[in-house]
């Protein structure tokens, strides 16, 4: 009788969101229990069966540190952000646009998904331009050159929508290219935003390892499910919102003015958060909203 409730108790956001489009961000701490990401996909699978078109956006960069390591490549970070000189991109390439979107893709195949694995540089995808040298919070006054890294210009949808309308699921590793071809490496959750506003997405969702945003990232009770552009930006000035949660939220608020729905941070480790955050009132996560 249980699960009679909560099947009863999804059927209206099922009937909701049949037919609007969601852009998954995976992050590479899912690649790390191959118990989480098969429980992952069996969440994605419902929610594709059930008329949702999704486009899954994934990083992976523990993965990218450890087989650069195994080839002898020193990985260096300034302020929490990958320096990409040219050897650290073509680890890049074969872990992002290799490994980790082939492990999807035959994960989804299993469970008799339709998906195709692409880059941002497939169809011109993702336009950016290599970001000049800058100063970054948190690392003094010098300027810094971050080597192969790009910031976007423009999404092009066309090649993604045709996906979608023909029943397809898009795997999208990020990685772009300018103008004249050079591949670049950008921030996946970046990606993920400007995906979701490009297709005036009803939902991104930002899979991370906490549970959401926290007042005290110890006490999960300090979870706060909702919040508007404005408290979102008063919670990061107060000293509310810190660490690698800022960047996340500064990227759901860009998406956010940029066109996206709304955005939902929440865990990818927990066990079936997208599902009850999409398909019950209260949810589980954090939803960000204009």
């Amino acid at each position: 009788m249980e699960d009679i409730r909560v099947l009863q108790q999804a059927l209206p956001y099922i009937q909701r969101f049949k037919g609007s489009t969601f852009v998954i961000k995976i992050g590479g701490e899912t690649f790390e229990d191959a118990t989480v990401l098969d429980r992952l996909i069996d969440d994605l699978t419902l929610m594709h069966l059930v008329g949702i078109r999704i486009v899954i956006v994934h990083g992976g960069g523990k993965h990218v540190t450890e087989l650069g390591k195994q080839l002898g490549l020193e990985t260096r970070f300034v302020a929490g952000r990958r320096v990409t000189d040219d050897a650290t991109l073509d680890v890049l390439k074969m872990v992002l646009a290799g490994k980790i979107s082939i492990e999807i893709l035959s994960m989804l195949k299993r469970k008799g998904v339709r998906a195709m694995g692409l880059s941002g540089v497939s169809a011109s995808i993702i336009e950016a331009r290599r970001r000049p040298p800058s100063r970054v919070t948190g690392a003094g006054d010098e300027l810094v050159d971050f080597g192969q890294v790009g910031d976007i210009e423009r999404i092009d949808t066309h090649l993604l929508r045709l996906l979608l309308d023909e029943g397809y699921v898009p795997v999208l590793s990020p990685l772009g290219s300018d103008s004249e071809g050079n591949v670049l490496n950008i921030n996946a959750d970046t990606v993920a935003g400007w995906v979701a506003s490009s297709l005036n997405a009803e939902k991104l969702l930002l899979l991370t390892s906490t549970l959401g945003v926290m007042t005290d990232p110890a006490d999960p009770t300090s979870l706060i499910s909702r919040l508007n552009a404005n408290e979102a930006r008063e919670a990061i000035d107060q000293g509310i919102i810190t660490g690698g949660m800022i960047p996340k939220i500064e990227e759901a608020l860009r998406a956010l003015q940029r066109g996206a729905g709304q955005v939902h941070i929440l865990s990818a480790v927990e066990p079936h958060q997208m599902l009850l955050e999409i398909f019950t009132q209260s949810g589980c996560g954090t939803m960000v909203i204009p």
